[in-house]
């Protein structure tokens, strides 16, 4: 053999290298990916690493120089979608950046809330989730229960009495 045909940065032994391993190295790497286009995307990295390296990988260790940039190049493929995986779970999972005693406090306040409102006589909450809840006007809500604007208004009035006795002001 020349010299030549030992040059991996001669580009006919570079074919030649591709045509004798490309093959067997897409089917060792589809079976580690279960993906064809992942395994055609790290197929032409090595290749491309071997190109950008040719003068310094040995032409008889050439083999076992593109499995090892094959495999590793997947095992950097898969470490990248897992903190991306990772990533997009902290983002659904904390959707808030409330302090945890934040949201304690909040939840409380929620419950003792619903209670409160529960409590209230059934005139006065009727009327006040019509308005707080279902943001209607006292005007729709007098005619949705054939009630005067005033009567609306002295249920809701009483109805925020109550609840800012209980709960303070909202």
């Amino acid at each position: 053999m020349s010299k030549d045909q030992h040059n991996i940065c001669h580009s006919k032994t570079f074919e030649t290298i591709y045509g004798s391993y490309a093959k067997d190295l897409r089917r060792f790497i589809f079976y580690k990916t279960q993906d064809i286009d992942k395994a055609e995307d790290i197929l032409q990295e090595t290749f491309i690493k071997l190109w950008d390296n040719c003068s310094k990988v040995n032409y008889n260790k050439v083999k076992s120089y593109l499995y090892t940039v094959a495999t590793n190049t997947f095992l950097n493929m898969i470490k990248h979608e897992n903190v991306v995986r990772k990533h997009e779970q902290s983002i659904k999972t904390n959707k808030t950046n409330e302090s945890p005693e934040f949201i304690l406090l909040e939840k409380e306040f929620m419950d003792k809330l619903e209670r409160t409102i529960n409590a209230l006589p059934e005139k006065q909450k009727e009327v006040f989730l019509l308005n707080r809840i279902e943001k209607k006007k006292y005007r729709e809500i007098a005619e949705q229960l054939g009630v005067s604007v005033k009567a609306v208004e002295k249920r809701m009035h009483s109805a925020l009495i109550v609840i800012r006795e209980q709960i303070g002001n909202i």
